[in-house]
C-alpha cells in the first residue's frame, strides 16, 4: 500500500494542492493561478479568499479521482506567511478549513506549516540540504524578500529572520519596473524572457545596504522609474541591469551572513528564485567562494503545495 501525503498552500496568488509519497515521488501537483483583472496592480485579501474559496474544492475533487484518500497518512497546510507571534494573512485560513475539516472525515494525521516553511521544506526535498544541521535561506517573493537562518530539528524548523528589505520586497520592485514599461501585472517571467535579449548597462545604480544583511529597495525603484522616463533605452536592456542590480546585492548579503554566521550552505527560494539570470549568476559567484548553493527546481520556486506536504512527511509541526 502507498502511502500518502497531502500539502494545501492557498497564497496570495495561488490555490495549491499536492501529493507526494513516502519515497518523496510527487504524485499530484495541482494548482490555479488566481485572476488579476487586466490593469491591476494586484488582488484585495477579500478578493483572493473568494477565488480560493471556489477553487480548492474543485482540486480536491481532482484528487479524489486519483488517488485512493484512504492511504493518506497526513495532510497539512500553510496556516500562515512566517512562524513568528502575529504573523497572519486571510487567505491561509482557507487552505487551514479545507485541510482540517478533510483530516476529521478521513481521520489522518493534521499538521500546519508557515507559507514560508513550506517554500523551504521544497528546497529541502531530495537534496542534500534535508541532512544539514543549519544552513541560510533566502527567501525572495512578490511579498516576502528574507534573508533566513535555518536549523533543521528532527521535529520541525526553527527559523530566524537575520537580513533582508527594509521596505519593498524584491518581488514588488520586480513588477513595478515591469508595469512602468507597460507590461500586464505579474510581470517577472516576461521580464526575464526579455532580458535574456539585452545587456546591462554601464549605470551607477544606487544599492543601500545597511549593517551587511539588511537593505532598502525604495530608492532603487525610484531610480528605474526616473531611467525609464527620461532615457529611451530598451526594455531588454533596463530588464538586465535590473536583475544584474538585484543579483550583485543579495550576493553581498548572502556573503556577509554566511561569514557572520560561518555557513557554507545556501538555499534560495520563492518566485523570484525561479528567474534564469539570478540563478546562473549566484550559483557561479557563490561557488567560486565555496559556498554551496541550491535553489529548487525551477516549478517549485513559485507557490506550491509540495513543501508543505513533504514538511508535513517529516516532522512533527
Amino acid at each position: 500500500m502507498t502511502k500518502y501525503y497531502i500539502g494545501i498552500d492557498t497564497s496570495a496568488y495561488t490555490t495549491s494542492l499536492a501529493v507526494i509519497d513516502e519515497w518523496n515521488n510527487i504524485v499530484l501537483d495541482m494548482r490555479k493561478v488566481l485572476e488579476v483583472k487586466e490593469g491591476k496592480k494586484g488582488l484585495r485579501q477579500q478578493e483572493a479568499v473568494f477565488q480560493h474559496i471556489n477553487n480548492l474544492p474543485i482540486l480536491i475533487e481532482s484528487m479524489t479521482n486519483k488517488i485512493d484518500v484512504f492511504d493518506i497518512v497526513t495532510i497539512s497546510c500553510s496556516n500562515k506567511p512566517r512562524n513568528i507571534k502575529d504573523s497572519y494573512m486571510p487567505v491561509f485560513m482557507v487552505g487551514k478549513g479545507q485541510a482540517f475539516i478533510l483530516s476529521k472525515v478521513l481521520g489522518t494525521k493534521y499538521k500546519e506549516f508557515s507559507h514560508q516553511e513550506g517554500h523551504i521544506g521544497a528546497g529541502m526535498m531530495n537534496g542534500n540540504l534535508k541532512d544539514e544541521v543549519k544552513f541560510i535561506s533566502l527567501h525572495i517573493s512578490g511579498g516576502t524578500t528574507e534573508l533566513l537562518l535555518v536549523e533543521n530539528h528532527k521535529d520541525n524548523l526553527k527559523v530566524e529572520i537575520i537580513g533582508g528589505s527594509l521596505d519593498l520586497s524584491v518581488g514588488q520592485l520586480i513588477d513595478r519596473v515591469g508595469v512602468q514599461l507597460g507590461l500586464s501585472f505579474p510581470c517577472g517571467k516576461k521580464m526575464d524572457e526579455m532580458s535574456q535579449l539585452g545587456n546591462a548597462l554601464n549605470l551607477n545604480v544606487p544599492i543601500n545596504i545597511k549593517d551587511d544583511t539588511w537593505f532598502n529597495l525604495s530608492g532603487m525603484e525610484n531610480y528605474f522609474k526616473d531611467l525609464i522616463k527620461h532615457y529611451p533605452y530598451r526594455s531588454e536592456d533596463v530588464f538586465a541591469t535590473l536583475f544584474n542590480t538585484i543579483a550583485f546585492f543579495i550576493y553581498k548579503i548572502i556573503i556577509n551572513s554566511c561569514i557572520q554566521y560561518d555557513i557554507d550552505n545556501v538555499l534560495i527560494t520563492g518566485g523570484v528564485a525561479s528567474n534564469k539570470f539570478l540563478r546562473q549568476y549566484l550559483k557561479d559567484k557563490l561557488n567560486k567562494e565555496k559556498i554551496s548553493t541550491y535553489f529548487p527546481k525551477m516549478e517549485l520556486c513559485t507557490d506550491n503545495g509540495i513543501g508543505v506536504a513533504y514538511m508535513g512527511k517529516e516532522k512533527i509541526f
